[in-house]
């Protein structure tokens, strides 16, 4: 099924090329990866559980001859906070974790969402967090030394980020105690609390993959906006009207958004939508810039881990629609999408074997994807 014409979010367009047959706050430190922060483990210095540790704690504003500041650590002072029980944060690990970024990716592709990999470092018994609950469901993987996880369930069924109400605190005991040792996975649902310790005599590190959820609301706000080609719903709100022409003009919007809802395969249009305008994870392709060398040895990869693919069996065609944009190519180009859909690092020339197609046929496909967004050079074999 391809995406449908009416879908605001993607940008439709023609490959450029014909296949031929064989014949993407002030209290942490910016690192390369994402954000460093140290959270205070609520003893002293006026800070609560879960705070973050004014980075001055711990680091000075250092500026080059060019005027350019950023923040350095002093090593002796980052070491006691953490030694007196603050634990070490580091968010968006996969960016920089090539393993962790290939384990997000495949979260991401299997269950069609948003993941973020963060890494967990404590050095003592205390709680860096306390006991909380998170906004979104987490796999959590024990990658060193161990960690208690004390888990109380929920106290509000599906809480969101943006709600009415927040969830009263649990009572009681936990309806589990466990311990985790390196190798061990643990899956939390969103909104069952948890209070976590390193209190088994080692340091720990563990990662986190927190998944975005999508809710009902999400749908309908994806209705919204599928519905914007509406004149009913592009119409001035008639605030100043009579009654009955205000009854009128919801009677109109209803009528249209009833009529998208009662498709029985609405889900599945709302899955492809965000799926494929899913911008995903783009980097650049240097040292590249000007299309791609018909050399067998450069490695590419997706970076649109949520692209979908369609046979257009009439035209001869088939569709790759990835980070917001379709493309229409010849038939003979589907092995090659389909072997980059996998998601691991590829060779042009086995892209190339794998269609029965040259090389240079395959580079020029890559770069459409390339300047689309949607893949990138990972290896040059210079």
């Amino acid at each position: 099924m391809t995406a449908p014409s009416h879908d605001l979010n993607l940008r439709r367009c023609r490959a450029r090329i014909c296949i031929k047959t064989a014949a993407s706050m002030p209290w942490r430190v910016r690192t390369p990866g994402g954000f460093l922060g140290v959270v205070a483990n609520g003893t002293g210095e006026n800070l609560r559980k879960g705070e973050m540790v004014p980075l001055h704690r711990y680091a000075i504003p250092t500026t080059n001859r060019r005027a350019v500041t950023w923040s350095r650590i002093q090593s002796a002072d980052f070491h006691a906070q953490l030694k007196d029980g603050a634990s070490l944060v580091l968010d968006a690990v996969e960016k920089i974790h090539p393993a962790v970024g290939m384990a997000a990716e495949g979260l991401e592709r299997f269950l069609g969402t948003s993941v973020q990999a963060n890494a967990y470092a404590s050095w003592t018994d205390r709680e860096g967090f306390g006991l909380h609950w998170d906004d979104h469901d987490v796999v959590v993987v024990q990658v060193h030394g161990s960690k208690r996880w004390r888990l109380y369930g929920a106290t509000r069924e599906a809480p969101t980020f943006r709600d009415v109400e927040s969830p009263e605190s649990p009572e009681g005991d936990p309806v589990a105690d466990i311990v985790l040792a390196p190798g061990d996975v643990l899956y939390l649902p969103r909104g069952w609390w948890h209070a976590v310790t390193a209190d088994q005599g080692t340091e720990s590190l563990h990662l986190t993959f927190g998944m975005v959820p999508h809710t009902g609301a999400d749908l309908m706000l994806w209705v919204v906006d599928q519905l914007r080609s509406s004149l009913a719903l592009r119409k001035d709100i008639p605030r100043f009207a009579s009654l009955v022409g205000q009854s009128d003009f919801i009677e109109a919007v209803r009528r249209e958004v009833l009529d998208m809802m009662a498709d029985p395969r609405l889900v599945e249009r709302w899955a492809e939508s965000i799926d494929t305008t899913d911008l995903g994870h783009a980097i650049p392709s240097l040292p590249y810039v000007d299309g791609l060398p018909a050399r067998p040895e450069v490695t590419v990869k997706l970076t649109a881990p949520r692209g979908r693919l369609t046979a257009n069996a009439a035209h001869s065609t088939v569709t790759f629609s990835a980070a917001g944009t379709a493309w229409d190519f010849a038939e003979s180009a589907a092995p090659a999408l389909g072997t980059l859909l996998i998601g691991q690092p590829v060779t042009l020339g086995i892209l190339a074997d794998s269609a029965g197609l040259e090389v240079k046929d395959v580079a020029e496909l890559v770069w459409v994807l390339i300047e689309g967004q949607a893949a990138a050079v990972v290896g040059t074999g210079l």
